[in-house]
């Protein structure tokens, strides 16, 4: 793999070895659509290696043995790439990237980095917004990006916000991240700018230590997106910007109760297709509601029904996506047995008292947390959330078994 940086374009040209097809970290199947994005309101003055991990972020899953940058990286930066991925990165001459002082929030807008946010209430904004590609069509039209920029500026932090279009670079299976980590490519590229030592994300517990969404459904100790001794974390912190997860010990129910209780709840927006307010009919208002639902413990409020398509996954038996928190809400929305979950409840023996674990922060996510940063995520975990027991770190750490 050969990259560019140019006027704020990444371009990269396959070797041989690469492949149009390729797989992100967590090992899912993505397909290469162009060679090129853009970057804007980014420096062109950056420390080469923060151009490195952001043109990394774009090119990883389809780069095999060797990496080549038209700038010299740091043998630090090397020797992460090559650790992580096996690839020979180079040409290399230089210095290491110190780390900055700044904490900044990678702000989607969605409960989870709201609360992310509500750990650090001092912590500027960095938020990705998606452009338009010159020269690959927009076949996901109903994404409303300017809604969530509009909702970031509302908010009153200071707030840098860039705009890409890397998310084109994907034919299949659809415009999105090549790897989770591309989101924060602008945040990267700003890190001098913005003194920035630490780059906060709102993955919470499901997402880092149970396996949920597309990884195993199994406790993940050693997640490689997000395990500090993982590919991806080590990578950050050799060009100085350690990723933090301030809620990566707590369950989306204790992120939604903190975002819908902060000064930013009205500025909370998880759905990507709506323009006054939430669709209310897309997979992901869906799922959020029946979290609010159990959150509020009120009955469930949503237009669809067992006979609606994006009802299906429900009436087929797990494990689903996200299954701590389908547990959760079974046990606490009333009426649940009348909406379409209702077939989720002949495979769980679900109570408030076998979930209430997830109310809690799991204590050894707060260790991971770097040093600058910690002890404010402790206190306010334990003050505001409260840490788990010995059996509920237990139920955590059996989860899947």
């Amino acid at each position: 793999m050969r990259v560019t940086w140019a006027g704020g374009t990444l371009t990269f040209r396959l070797d041989p070895e690469d492949e149009i097809t390729g797989r992100a970290a967590d090992g899912y199947p993505v397909k290469l659509a162009t060679n090129s994005c853009t970057i804007t309101n980014v420096p062109d003055d950056a420390h080469p290696d923060l151009f490195a991990v952001a043109a990394w972020t774009v090119v990883a899953p389809w780069t095999r043995r060797r990496i080549a940058f038209d700038r010299a990286i740091s043998a630090e930066l090397a020797r992460a790439l090559h650790d992580g991925w096996g690839v020979e990165a180079g040409p290399v001459g230089a210095d290491p990237r110190p780390a900055g002082d700044t904490l900044a929030i990678s702000y989607s807008g969605g409960a989870d980095s709201v609360a992310a946010a509500v750990v650090y209430p001092d912590a500027p904004f960095v938020h990705f917004r998606r452009a338009p590609h010159p020269r690959v069509p927009n076949r996901w039209p109903h994404y409303r990006s300017e809604v969530l920029a509009r909702l970031a500026r509302q908010t009153g932090r200071p707030l840098t916000e860039v705009r890409s279009d890397l998310e084109y670079t994907l034919a299949e299976p659809r415009p999105g991240y090549p790897e989770h980590h591309a989101v924060a490519a602008g945040a990267l590229l700003n890190a001098d700018l913005l003194g920035l030592g630490g780059l906060a994300f709102g993955y919470e517990i499901g997402s880092r230590w149970l396996g949920g969404g597309r990884y195993l459904h199994r406790f993940t100790p050693d997640n490689p997106m997000w395990a500090p001794h993982g590919m991806w974390c080590r990578l950050f912190a050799a060009a100085g910007v350690h990723i933090v997860l301030p809620v990566g010990g707590v369950s989306e129910a204790v992120t939604m109760r903190l975002a819908l209780g902060s000064e930013l709840a009205a500025q909370v927006r998880w759905c990507l297709q709506g323009t006054d307010g939430p669709c209310r009919t897309c997979a992901k208002c869906l799922y959020k509601e029946l979290i609010q639902a159990a959150v509020e413990r009120r009955p469930l409020d949503t237009p669809l029904t067992a006979d609606h398509p994006r009802a299906r996954k429900w009436l087929r038996p797990p494990p689903y996506g996200g299954q701590e928190m389908v547990e959760y809400g079974l046990a606490r929305i009333p009426g649940i047995e009348h909406t379409l979950f209702a077939g989720c409840l002949e495979y769980f023996e679900a109570s408030e008292e076998s979930t209430s674990w997830l109310d809690h922060c799991y204590p050894p996510a707060l260790a991971e947390i770097p040093e600058p940063w910690r002890d404010q995520a402790v206190s306010f975990m334990t003050a505001q959330v409260g840490l788990m027991t010995e059996k509920e770190i237990h139920r955590v750490e059996t989860w899947g078994s």
